[in-house]
């Protein structure tokens, strides 16, 4: 019986950890695969497909034309889809196209909102199942518009009526931003939206967001779809993980098991080879990757939002070093979890690992020197005028950004390298766990 999700890691990155810790957290059934294995057909082992946030633009290119023809196989034979974020977008005609929705140009729309924010909630039998639950009171929403978490999402453009739209979005907190701004702050000294949005040369006003479509229903063949610009497994937010559950219960029928507590293993089928040395190369790479974000923070460049998430000042890539640090940050505690209690191994190959991180350590100390060379030169640079990621008169500038970034919004260069073989070993040390 197909009673487990698909979880589909690639080009997620820290949204794919969030999403993890987030599930595990709530014992949900799901398998990690990546497209590779949907290319080869696994997808079909499973009712639901899971993707997570991260730019969908790389996860249609990893798909490839196979990868997006299985997936559409999958949902139109009854398959199930849930997609937040990034994975919602996946879906939209943008991306797949297994709903008939399209997303708003970037002019149109607030690119940079990230923090809480209201739901105006539609009747549906997924908030009915929630009843039971008390939903509201774990959302404290006296007025019934339960607040959770948006970051940094895309817009929806919904024409087809057969589209059903579950939630709207109400009005963000005051403790939400606006690329860098604090909302709150900006209102209560009677901030100028207009002139703000013509400095920053984006829009920024949150009301601009007030009844736009935030979590839609739809079908593609037999198969049924639920796209969410709310993430729903932000850390901490309690509300949004009773949703996650509640989703898993809906899509997947209440046909499931959740997830056993962790088994104990023999320490005998451990590889131990290079144990020591792994973890000194760990060690190192850690503290390179934290002297990196203290250096962002005492700069005065960016600050912690929660456990995973930083805010950082517009005109730089806030997001790809809160990437690194993450992600380097989850091997380490994942390894140290292996080295103080050892029945929670079996097959981790010390071998693989020790040539993995070789290879890391040899990319990331250049990478984090060069980088904090380019933070003080855009540092500067925004004190003496306005700069996006993008955009600086600053050759010098330009030329480390398209070494280090390329030029692509959604990054490439040293970066990109980097940040794939980080990500490809965390998979496997999870897959080694689970």
């Amino acid at each position: 019986m197909k009673i487990k999700a698909a979880f589909l890691w690639d080009e997620s990155f820290l949204w794919g950890l969030m999403a993890y810790d987030a599930l595990m957290k709530n014992r949900l059934p799901f398998d990690l695969i990546r497209s590779e294995d949907i290319k080869n057909k696994c997808i079909h082992d499973y009712k639901m497909l899971f993707v997570p946030g991260g730019w969908a633009s790389n996860k249609f290119k990893a798909l490839g034309d196979e990868g997006i023809e299985e997936i559409k196989n999958f949902i139109a034979n009854g398959g199930r889809y849930l997609g937040i974020c990034g994975g919602a977008g996946l879906a939209t005609l943008d991306g797949i196209g297994l709903l008939d929705i399209k997303r708003r140009p970037t002019k149109d729309r607030v690119p940079s909102f990230s923090g809480r924010i209201k739901l105006k909630i539609n009747q549906h039998p997924l908030w009915m199942r929630l009843e039971s639950k008390t939903f509201h009171t774990i959302t404290n929403s006296l007025d019934k518009e339960p607040i959770f978490h948006a970051w940094w999402p895309s817009q929806f453009k919904v024409d087809d009526n057969n589209i059903n739209t579950l939630a709207f979005y109400g009005e963000a907190l005051p403790d939400a931003f606006t690329s860098d701004l604090c909302i709150g702050d900006i209102i209560y000294n009677n901030g100028d939206w207009h002139q703000l949005e013509s400095s920053y040369g984006i829009n920024l006003n949150p009301s601009r967001l007030y009844g736009e479509p935030a979590v839609v229903e739809g079908s593609y063949g037999n198969g049924k779809v639920i796209l969410s610009l709310i993430h729903f497994d932000t850390p901490d937010d309690v509300a949004g993980q009773l949703i996650l559950k509640t989703l898993w219960e809906y899509l997947l029928e209440d046909n499931f098991e959740y997830i056993k507590p962790d088994n104990y293993f023999a320490p005998e089928s451990i590889h131990t080879k290079h144990r020591g040395k792994c973890q000194t190369i760990i060690n190192e790479i850690f503290n390179i990757v934290t002297d990196l974000m203290n250096f962002g923070t005492r700069n005065f460049l960016w600050f912690k939002r929660n456990t995973m998430l930083y805010q950082w000042r517009r005109g730089i890539r806030g997001l790809e070093y809160c990437n690194l640090y993450i992600l380097i940050k989850k091997i380490s505690e994942i390894y140290n979890l292996y080295s103080t209690d050892l029945r929670k191994i079996v097959h981790l190959d010390d071998e693989f690992f020790y040539h993995k991180l070789l290879s890391i350590r040899e990319l990331l100390l250049p990478f984090c020197e060069k980088a904090q060379e380019l933070l003080i030169l855009e540092r500067i640079a925004l004190q003496n005028g306005h700069i996006t990621y993008e955009k600086c008169n600053d050759p010098k500038i330009q030329s480390i950004r398209s070494e280090l970034f390329s030029t692509s919004k959604s990054y490439g260069g040293a970066y990109k390298k980097l940040i794939n073989k980080i990500d490809y070993l965390l998979y496997n040390l999870i897959k080694s766990k689970n």
